[in-house]
């Protein structure tokens, strides 16, 4: 679809085009056109006396329009009316930004949602079963291995925690429980003695567990963290996960809080 092409085309003072030279601009097939023409959609608006169909610039105007709602999977009846509404080609353009930037800001939250779950990730142990038990107890991480695949096997993230994590060893998935059993103890300790989340002491461990995802497993922007402190309250399995880690209900929540100020001030001193 080249809608420049026919912006150009349509803003020339004066003007006739033929079906041909407007399927060319346009990157649509004659058919199309024919098609749009006999359904009344983008009609144009002059005939040659030989019969020939002559297309105006305010006709390149209503099939740029038309494009674009195609481009956006409109069914060709909603387009209609999305079109004669229009008052003009100001309006159209509006109107299309309007839809296009709620659409883009759709496909940002889809993105934000899948790198806020990415925690939930496989990790390509090279353990055995007697192993695995001793490092992650009753957990299995393979009992996740398919959903964690069909949620997040595009992202960046997940292939760079595929790489790092499948030469770890038993002694370095060791050392990765103890790290995070140590940030869970101390997120409850201050839990346990009042302290705000949004406190400077809160923040500045939830700094050090996003440190300690970025050293381990992938690199965790602002952003992804945020999301995962999100999911902590939002996703019961995590939340149980999290609370029942050291014995700690409300946990989750805690660590949620800590972890959505922190990313608050780094974004504030970005």
């Amino acid at each position: 679809m080249e809608t420049r092409a026919l912006d150009s085309a349509a803003d020339t003072a004066v003007g006739r085009w033929t079906v041909g030279e407007v399927a060319a601009l346009a990157g649509v097939s004659v058919r199309t056109l024919h098609h749009y023409d006999e359904i009344e959609l983008v009609q144009p608006s002059e005939r040659s006396p030989a019969g020939y169909r002559h297309y105006l610039p305010e006709d390149l105007d209503r099939l740029r329009a038309v494009l674009v709602w195609r481009e956006l999977d409109f069914p060709l009846d909603d387009i209609r009316d999305l079109v004669d509404r229009s008052t003009g080609a100001r309006a159209a353009l509006l109107d299309q930004r309007d839809h296009l930037t709620t659409h883009i800001d759709r496909l940002h939250r889809i993105v934000t949602a899948i790198d806020r779950e990415l925690e939930a990730r496989t990790m390509n142990l090279q353990l055995t079963p007697e192993e695995k038990l001793e490092v992650f107890g009753d957990f299995d991480p393979d009992d996740h291995a398919d959903e964690a695949q069909e949620r997040w096997g595009d992202t960046d993230a997940w292939a760079q925690s595929r790489r790092r994590t499948s030469s770890y060893a038993k002694e370095d998935w060791e050392r990765i429980q103890a790290e995070a059993s140590e940030l869970s103890h101390a997120f409850a300790a201050l839990d346990d003695a009042g302290v705000d989340p949004a406190s400077t002491e809160a923040m500045d461990l939830a700094e050090r567990h996003r440190a300690h995802i970025s050293r381990w497993y992938y690199d965790c922007t602002i952003e992804i963290h945020e999301g995962l402190g999100q999911m902590y309250v939002t996703d019961q399995r995590f939340t149980d996960n999290i609370d029942g880690s050291v014995g700690h209900p409300g946990l989750a929540a805690y660590m949620s809080e800590a972890i959505t100020a922190n990313a608050l001030r780094q974004l504030d001193d970005a």
